[in-house]
């Protein structure tokens, strides 16, 4: 474990602090000079995707090799581990000081740490965590994490909701039991719990967690089949409540908002941030957008049709946005489409 004391000052200025305002009267969000995004944890890999103007790709042989006997050298050079999760580095600039926190941890204890080793990051510089809703597919990598960095990283942002029990019952088939986040174990080793509904600021200003976000859409109605243990009893639990996401002003070209599943709905999301900072210009969508399977995919033209209007200027629908849904966001936003891929890291700067 690590014994390095951290420096009160740079605690200070990772520390959450509440968001004064509210969607009626607007958060400051200060502007930063820079803004890169990591993903450490998505669910495709490809090597071969061109970079663009935003966009940094990691490629086959990223990392140091591993043992292969039945090649000559002995080595192979797999890339980066691809899985159904989501996990991004998040690093802001201002006044010349870069400032870093991690947003989601990925499925597996040990995939988001794996691919940050082979990507040669820098674990100490995480200097605080957010969960954009407790589904497991954004909570496992924590076992990971701290093998890591050799200690807990805090402070740890989230929903309260995230510690609910819940499960996934479809008609007609078994129902799956989704892993529930245990808050005592995420307390240990000195990690401060900070646990919001309301939006809050991170990195002296420069981040805003959204809290709950507002539901205004029509088409955006939530989780079919999602369900929550209230008391003895399972309850449809369609709106996850704890879903919540980054947004960072990036000074002269306007937000990018960054989604774990964007289970609060991609519209909404956007929406909301707009709102909630004052701002008139979206400039970036990242992460996941939820639009895959059966129950999704009859809002994806309604969905499609509203980010249209929004005119970003870069769209990375990651993780549990499906085929179906890059598909028509690629046809009807040109060069704003980027695929997302894990190890991409997108720059976004004046």
């Amino acid at each position: 474990m690590c014994t390095e004391q951290a420096d009160p000052a740079a605690v200070a200025f990772a520390a959450p602090r509440p968001a004064v305002g509210s969607a009626v009267d607007p958060v400051v969000l200060e502007p930063v000079d820079a803004l890169s995004i990591t993903v450490l944890v998505d669910n495709s890999f490809d090597a071969l995707l061109a970079n663009t103007d935003v966009a940094t790709r990691a490629r086959l042989g990223t990392g140091p090799g591993l043992e292969a006997e039945q090649y000559v050298d002995g080595l192979a050079r797999p890339g980066l581990v691809a899985e159904h999760g989501f996990s991004a580095l998040v690093t802001v600039t201002r006044d010349g000081h870069d400032h870093t926190l991690l947003f989601d941890t990925g499925v597996s204890p040990d995939g988001m740490a794996t691919n940050g080793r082979r990507l040669g990051v820098d674990p100490t510089d995480v200097a605080a965590v957010v969960l954009s809703h407790g589904h497991a597919d954004h909570t496992g990598g924590f076992p990971g994490l701290e093998r890591w960095l050799g200690r807990a990283a805090s402070p740890l942002v989230l929903h309260p909701v995230a510690f609910t029990r819940r499960r996934l019952a479809p008609p007609g088939g078994e129902p799956f039991l989704m892993p529930q986040l245990d808050r005592a174990a995420l307390t240990g080793d000195g990690i401060e719990l900070i646990e919001r509904r309301d939006p809050s600021f991170l990195l002296g200003g420069s981040v805003l967690v959204t809290g709950e976000v507002d539901r205004t859409t029509e088409f955006e109605r939530g989780m079919a089949f999602h369900e929550a243990l209230v008391g003895d009893a399972w309850t449809p639990d369609p709106w996850i409540i704890d879903d919540q996401a980054l947004v960072v002003d990036v000074r002269g070209r306007g937000l990018v908002v960054l989604t774990g599943c964007g289970h609060a709905g991609a519209v909404n999301i956007a929406r909301h941030a707009l709102r909630l900072t004052g701002a008139d210009r979206l400039h970036a969508l990242l992460g996941g957008l939820h639009l895959t399977g059966p129950g999704f995919e009859q809002i994806i033209e309604p969905t499609v049709s509203a980010l249209v209007d929004l005119a970003p200027d870069v769209v990375v629908p990651a993780h549990c946005t499906g085929w179906r849904a890059q598909m028509r966001l690629a046809q009807e936003l040109g060069d704003a489409f980027v695929p997302g891929a894990v190890g991409s890291r997108y720059a976004f700067s004046p």
